[in-house]
């Protein structure tokens, strides 16, 4: 893994960390198979020499390279014949041909099989540097583009995180705390609250953000095949396994790692991953040779993973490892507050549109209900209520009638004399305090002190309040029988 320096590397100078190979040497020159176990490795690259091609190809298939230097001229089988063994056992490494006989054709066959490039013998050190550059920059936007593939957006959800309340406050400032570093992350929460936004808010914010971000749902990955996908195979390594395959951990090579779901993994993987953490090295499935790979994980769960240790279904030791930083989540019912401001920008999605010009769409009855509604599946379900209400409104202003049926329910589900009571709004000063105040007294007082500040609106002072807006008229109906009962 890198170490606490890399967090203060640019963009450019991380990808230029990134820069080293898993280079296959083949020659049956022993003064250029020495001064390639020096040199390249001096240039930042790991080395495997070989004498001829069969010895080549035998690596191949133990192990996996990035890019194999090939003489065209060896006894026993020629590079040119390497070469087509070589796109055939290991097809995503990339070739490059030596040749000390300078011939045209020779190079655009070699070039015609597949080569990334050619050197004439004899080769200076500069011009090899110079080509691995080149190999090591492809590797770097193929990784990238793989990445891309691998991301799956959401349907629903925010692209960022929204809200002003207290609890979301404190989220935003550990993330911004803990971003520009290369500390593991646990991110906690209930279903729906937003687990991989956080993640890839922390990946924004990161000294990694020119880097990749992959992020993967360890529930959904077949057991059988959850080792493979993580740190991929080689060609042969199990039946199917018909070609190499490039693992999650190599893809984000440089980048973020997201394991969302991570107490879903079995205890087997665990170990792998732990070994990762502590050595930065991966095996792919079937290869006898790890290799480093520098990738942050960020993990998040919505289990108790505290309680499977206990059942001996999470390693304890590895739980210390990703729980450097702890990030939790609160569900949405504990930050009602932030449900206005983020049905809004909701709403803005579904429509397509600028949040300014959709938030005036959303009523204030609308509002209400909102805030009323309990929200078990978080922001996830708020994100297709916004959708439902915009397709059902037609694009128009939504009232409460346009929300989902069991949304309306908690307003429907209020005692009917709710519509007819009555507030002015009412002051603080009309709570009956005859003799000594109780507690139940100060409270309402402070009810109705916060109702009186947002100008009798309910739903804002609910909100303010923490409290549910079935619970704020279930308590303005009893002042309201209080004072009837006071004459």
């Amino acid at each position: 893994m890198a170490d606490a320096s890399t967090t203060r590397l640019s963009s450019r100078e991380r990808i230029e960390t990134h820069k080293s190979l898993r280079v296959l040497f083949v020659d049956d020159e022993k003064s250029l198979q020495e001064f390639m176990r020096s040199e390249l490795p001096r240039l930042g690259h790991e080395v495997t020499v070989c004498p001829d091609g069969r010895a080549g190809l035998k690596a191949l298939e133990k192990n996996t390279f990035d890019v194999a230097i090939l003489d065209l001229r060896m006894p026993g089988m020629t590079g040119i014949e390497v070469l087509e063994k070589l796109k055939q056992v290991a097809p995503d490494t990339e070739a490059i041909v030596m040749t000390g006989h300078a011939s045209q054709e020779t190079a655009i066959e070699a070039l015609r099989l597949g080569a990334f490039d050619y050197i004439t013998k004899p080769c200076k050190l500069a011009e090899i540097e110079v080509i691995l550059n080149k190999v090591a920059e492809r590797r770097v936007l193929q990784n990238k583009n793989l990445a891309l593939e691998s991301r799956v957006q959401a349907a629903e959800g925010p692209t960022m995180l929204v809200g002003n309340s207290p609890p979301m406050s404190a989220v935003q400032r550990l993330i911004s705390t803990v971003a520009p570093t290369d500390s593991t992350v646990m991110i906690l929460g209930e279903t729906g609250t937003g687990k991989e936004l956080a993640a890839r808010t922390l990946w924004q914010e990161s000294k990694r953000v020119d880097m990749p971000f992959v992020p993967v749902n360890c529930g959904a990955l077949a057991e059988h095949l959850v080792e493979s996908e993580l740190f991929g195979h080689v060609k042969g390594a199990f039946t199917g396994a018909d070609r190499d395959h490039k693992g999650l951990f190599e893809v984000a090579n440089g980048g973020t790692l997201f394991l969302d779901e991570v107490g879903e993994l079995n205890k087997n993987i665990q170990v792998k991953l732990l070994r990762f953490l502590e050595s930065g090295e991966i095996r792919r499935v079937g290869e006898t040779k790890p290799f480093k790979t520098d990738v942050r994980v960020l993990c998040a769960t919505n289990r108790n993973l505290r309680g499977m240790i206990q059942e001996d279904e999470f390693r304890e030791d590895l739980y210390f490892r990703i729980n450097t930083f702890e990030i939790r989540l609160p569900p949405l019912r504990e930050r009602r507050s932030d449900i206005p401001q983020l049905a809004r920008h909701l709403l803005s999605r579904a429509a397509r549109r600028p949040v300014e010009q959709v938030a005036d769409l959303l009523t204030p009855e609308a509002i209400d209900v909102l805030l009323e509604h309990e929200w078990p599946g978080n922001v996830r379900e708020l994100a297709n209520v916004m959708e439902h209400a915009y397709i059902i409104a037609g694009g128009q202003s939504i009232t409460p009638e346009h929300l989902p049926h069991h949304i309306r329910l908690g307003q429907t589900a209020a005692p009917p004399s709710t519509k007819t009571v009555r507030f002015d709004p009412p002051s603080a000063s009309s709570v009956p305090t005859p003799g000594a105040r109780t507690l139940r007294e100060i409270e309402m007082e402070h009810v109705l002190r916060v109702l009186e500040k947002h100008k009798g609106h309910k739903a804002s002072a609910a909100a303010e309040l923490g409290i549910s807006l079935k619970t704020m008229y279930n308590k303005l109906n009893q002042l309201e029988e209080d004072r009837k009962a006071a004459g």
